[in-house]
């Protein structure tokens, strides 16, 4: 679910809102501590994105870190290693991405362009947390 914003989106704002999503939240963060060293508000559209952005980041970190050790486990029990081979095997068709690569690629590439089109991105689960935490919702 793709929601417009009612209020005006600045353009500058479109374009920290894409960054903050192709840099895993260091530009977003950045901005952040900009603002609250000169004592800018920041408005509800930029901080749902960079919140937004933060926290798959680190999502992301943590789950791959997690898998890394159940590989390590796994790696041993026969027929079950076959399935993180086949996941980060490379595929022709994708420039020699693996479907992990492909599927991340493609959720940065979907919340970078709604944000540049100025609209409120939705991913499940996080969108919501999200949105209770920066009001709003």
């Amino acid at each position: 679910m793709i929601s417009l914003q009612p209020s005006k989106v600045y353009p500058i704002e479109r374009v920290i809102a894409a960054l903050t999503y192709l840099s895993a939240g260091f530009v977003g963060g950045i901005w952040l501590i900009l603002a609250a060293i000169m004592g800018k508000n920041i408005t509800q559209f930029l901080r749902y994105h960079i919140f937004q952005s933060i926290f798959l980041s680190l999502a992301y970190f943590v789950i791959t870190t997690l898998l890394g050790y159940l590989y390590v486990i796994f790696v041993h029990i026969p027929l079950i290693n076959l399935i993180p081979l086949f996941l980060n095997s490379p595929i022709q068709m994708f420039m020699n991405l693996s479907i992990i690569q492909v599927f991340t690629t493609l959720v940065i590439l979907y919340l970078a362009i709604t944000s540049f089109l100025g609209m409120y991105s939705y991913f499940p689960w996080v969108s919501d947390i999200i949105d209770q935490n920066t009001g709003r919702k």
